[in-house]
């Protein structure tokens, strides 16, 4: 065999990774979850943007169920429940509503998983389409049981037609992230 054919992986004996790549690959892997907190911060910064409450919302469906998806590791169960604490902690509706819809988007997408990975980028639109009117529809149901009247549909309705139309965009800054800095078994 030549040395051009030489197959990737040699058996035997594996150095241990220094503490600098073991380092490297704990940052790329918690990249997608720093990322995301730091886009739930400034979206719930008082900028005074139309549609800025709206968007939160879209944005974190939308990467928890990207990451979920395509590197789970990224984006486990604790830190979709630390991003649920952080949503509800800034004030953006009743405590707990954020944390249960966005830990239900996390488990659906983990579920379905091995599927989804496999699936047609406008499949995989669709599916995240109806997940996300599930979620919001769960949202929109919770606040007005909580706030014990009917909350007008439409904000909700709005944050919904946002975070589908989002989602492709964020599709391709994600896989190219995925492939590139946020990667952690590259060397």
């Amino acid at each position: 065999m030549t040395p051009d054919q030489a197959p990737e992986f040699q058996p035997g004996i594996q150095p241990r990774p220094s503490l600098w790549r073991r380092l490297d690959i704990l940052s790329r892997r918690g990249l997608p979850a720093v990322l995301t907190a730091l886009a739930v911060l400034l979206l719930s910064a008082p900028f005074g943007l139309p549609g800025q409450a709206e968007l939160l919302p879209g944005i974190l469906l939308s990467s928890v169920f990207f990451w979920s998806v395509f590197r789970p590791a990224s984006m486990s169960s604790p830190i979709v429940f630390l991003l649920g604490i952080l949503v509800d902690l800034l004030g953006f509706g009743p405590p707990g509503v954020m944390l249960l819809v966005v830990l239900l988007v996390h488990g659906v997408a983990l579920s379905g998983r091995y599927g989804f990975s496999r699936a047609h980028i406008l499949l995989l639109w669709l599916v995240f389409a109806g997940v996300s009117l599930g979620a919001t529809a769960l949202q929109w149901g919770l606040i007005s049981a909580l706030s014990l009247h009917l909350v007008p549909a439409i904000a909700f309705a709005f944050q919904w037609v946002l975070g589908v139309g989002l989602f492709p965009l964020l599709c391709v800054v994600f896989s190219t992230m995925g492939r590139s800095i946020a990667n952690p078994d590259r060397a």
